[in-house]
């Protein structure tokens, strides 16, 4: 397999901004529904920033907007 599956919770991270993103296109419940679980995502990557003794809030704050940039170069 040629495939690369990045680590270190970047997948959740993608995933949490992806899910954020869309939750503000739908009305209602839902809306908090999916953005909870956005939110939840990110406990990965805060866990293991925290097990590596990392300031959690400064990484994360990073990450959001490494991945924020990536998706405004592809076009989003």
């Amino acid at each position: 397999n040629d495939s690369v599956v990045a680590g270190g919770g970047a997948i959740e991270m993608e995933l949490s901004k992806f899910l954020r993103d869309y939750s503000r296109t739908i009305p209602g419940k839902q809306q908090l529904l999916i953005g909870a679980y956005a939110k939840a995502l990110e406990i990965i990557p805060r866990q293991l920033c925290d097990n590596a003794g990392f300031d959690a809030t400064n990484i994360l704050n990073k990450l959001r907007a490494k991945h924020a940039q990536v998706g405004l170069s592809r076009g989003r």
